[in-house]
C-alpha cells in the first residue's frame, strides 16, 4: 500500500529553495520529498502528489510506554509489518522521558526512530532539534480534533502524530443527583440547598488552587495564556475581563458550595467524600474512574455545564502522539509508521486495551466508545478542550497562576489586582529566560 502526501508548490523557483535547504539542514528538518507523480499543469500554483514509501532496507525502533501501551505498540509493529515488510522494534520508553533520551542518544545512532511524547514538550523537543514535522497535515487536520492538532504543533506546524487526548468532566453521583445541569447556575443551585460543613456534605469540590482545573473557567470567560493561539508568550489574557470574570465566578462557587480553604480541598480529600456520597459533583479527569468504581459509588460523567455566558469551560487538554526523531536514518518508513498507528483502525484498537481517548473525528461515533458512557463523557468534553501551551514559557506560568487563584480563593483583595501581580511576575520571569 502507497500513502499519498500533497504538498503545495507557490511558484517553481520556490520548491528548488525549499529542497536546498532541506539538504543543508541536519540532522533531518522536513519531510522528504519522493517521486511525484501527478499536477495540474500550473507551473504557479501546482498540486504535486507524492507516494511515500519506505527506504530499501528500513527497520524501525519505536519507543512507547509500558503495560497496556506497549501491548497496543507491539500490535501496531506486527500490522505495520504486515502491510509493509518493514521490520519494527518495540521499547519501553515513558512518554515523559523520551525526548531526553532521544538528545542524548540520537546523535550516537541509538535513538528511536518513532516514540511517544507529550504534547506540551513539543515546544522544547523542536527547539532542542529532536522531531521532524508531520509527512501529512491535512490529513490531521481534517480528521482529528483541532485540541489534538494545536497541542502537537509549533509555531503554526504539526510535529506530532496524536493518539491520545485527556481531560477532565464533571462527575455526578446518581443516587444524589436526578438530573445532569446544563448550566452552572443551575449547578450552583442544586449545591446550596445540599451543602452542609457541619456534617462535610458539598455540592461540588474540585481543587480550586490548581490552574490546570481553574483555566476552564479562565478560558470559558475569554481569558487565555499567551496570544497567537498560545504561541506569543509576549501577550497575554490572564488579566484581561474575561480572566477578571472567571475569579470572580470562582467565588461565587465558593458562596454556594465550598466555603473550605484551598488546603483544606485536596484531591484526596475530594475523592474520599466522593467515595462517602457526600459530595453531588466533582471536576477531574479518568484517572479518577478506577477509584470510585472499586468504591462501587453509583456515578456518571458528563460534559462541564455551560457558563454564565452560554460558553463551555474550556478545561486544559493533554495529548499524547508519536513524534518522528530527526536522527532517523529512515524518515519515510518512520513517518508512514506513525500515521498507520494514528489510523481510525489502530486508534479504535488502542481504547479497546488502553481505555485511553482517541482524538480521531470518525471515532467519536464509534460503537466501541458510545457503549462506555463514562470515557464517552470525558470526550464529548474534550471538543471544547484547549491543549495547554506546549512552549516552554507556559512552565514560568503554572505557579504565579495557582497562587493568584489560591489568593482569589482565600481572601477579599481585588481580583483584577491579584491577577496583575501574577502576570506582572510572569512577564519578568519570561524576560529573563529569553535573555
Amino acid at each position: 500500500m502507497k500513502i499519498k502526501k500533497i504538498i503545495n508548490v507557490l511558484a517553481t523557483g520556490f520548491l528548488s529553495a525549499g529542497i536546498l535547504a532541506a539538504c543543508s539542514a541536519p540532522p533531518q528538518s522536513a519531510p522528504p520529498a519522493s517521486t511525484p507523480v501527478e499536477g495540474d499543469g500550473d507551473s504557479d500554483n501546482e498540486v504535486i502528489e507524492y507516494e511515500i514509501t519506505p527506504e530499501e532496507g528500513a527497520e524501525l525502533l519505536v519507543w512507547d510506554n509500558g503495560d497496556e501501551s506497549r501491548e497496543w505498540a507491539e500490535y501496531v509493529a506486527e500490522k505495520f509489518t504486515e502491510e509493509y515488510g518493514v521490520p519494527v522494534t518495540v521499547e519501553e520508553m515513558g512518554h515523559t522521558d523520551a525526548p531526553g533520551v532521544l538528545q542524548t542518544d540520537g546523535p550516537a545512532g541509538l535513538g528511536a526512530d518513532v516514540f511517544a511524547g507529550a504534547h506540551d514538550h513539543a515546544g522544547t523537543m523542536d527547539a532542542a532539534g529532536l522531531i521532524v514535522e508531520n509527512f501529512f497535515p491535512e490529513y490531521y487536520e481534517e480528521n482529528f480534533m483541532e485540541a489534538a492538532v494545536l497541542g502537537t504543533s509549533v509555531d503554526d506546524t504539526l510535529y506530532g502524530y496524536p493518539y491520545a487526548i485527556e481531560t477532565y468532566a464533571l462527575y455526578y453521583n446518581k443516587d444524589l443527583v436526578d438530573e445532569v445541569p446544563e448550566t452552572f447556575e443551575e449547578l450552583l443551585e442544586l449545591s446550596k440547598d445540599f451543602t452542609d460543613v457541619r456534617t462535610d456534605h458539598y455540592g461540588i469540590m474540585f481543587e480550586p488552587g490548581n490552574y490546570y482545573f481553574t483555566h476552564a473557567f479562565l478560558g470559558g470567560y475569554g481569558g487565555y495564556v499567551f496570544g497567537e493561539d498560545n504561541t506569543d508568550p509576549s501577550v497575554t489574557g490572564l488579566n484581561n475581563e474575561g480572566a477578571v470574570r472567571s475569579g470572580e465566578f470562582m467565588r461565587e462557587i465558593r458562596e454556594a458550595s465550598l466555603p473550605l480553604n484551598t488546603e483544606d480541598i485536596t484531591g484526596d480529600i475530594i475523592g474520599t467524600l466522593f467515595n462517602e456520597n457526600q459530595v453531588m459533583f466533582r471536576i477531574s479527569g479518568p484517572w479518577d474512574v478506577a477509584a470510585h468504581k472499586e468504591a462501587e459509588v453509583n456515578f456518571g460523567v458528563a460534559p462541564l455545564p455551560l457558563l454564565s455566558n452560554g460558553e463551555h469551560p474550556t478545561s486544559f487538554s493533554g495529548v499524547k502522539g508519536y513524534y518522528v526523531s530527526a536522527y532517523t536514518d529512515y524518515p519515510d518508513a518512520a513517518a508512514l509508521y506513525a500515521q498507520f498507528a494514528t489510523s481510525a483502525e489502530m486508534l479504535e484498537k488502542r481504547f479497546e486495551i488502553t481505555n485511553e481517548l482517541p482524538p480521531h473525528l470518525a471515532l467519536l461515533e464509534s460503537d466501541v466508545i458510545l457503549d462506555d458512557p463514562i470515557l464517552s463523557a470525558f470526550l464529548a468534553q474534550a471538543q471544547f478542550a484547549q491543549p495547554m501551551p506546549n512552549i516552554p514559557e507556559m512552565q514560568i506560568v503554572w505557579g504565579p497562576m495557582g497562587d493568584a487563584f489560591i489568593s482569589i480563593w482565600n481572601t477579599d483583595r481585588d481580583v483584577q489586582e491579584i491577577l496583575d501581580s501574577a502576570v506582572d511576575q510572569i512577564s519578568e520571569s519570561i524576560d529573563v529566560l529569553s535573555n
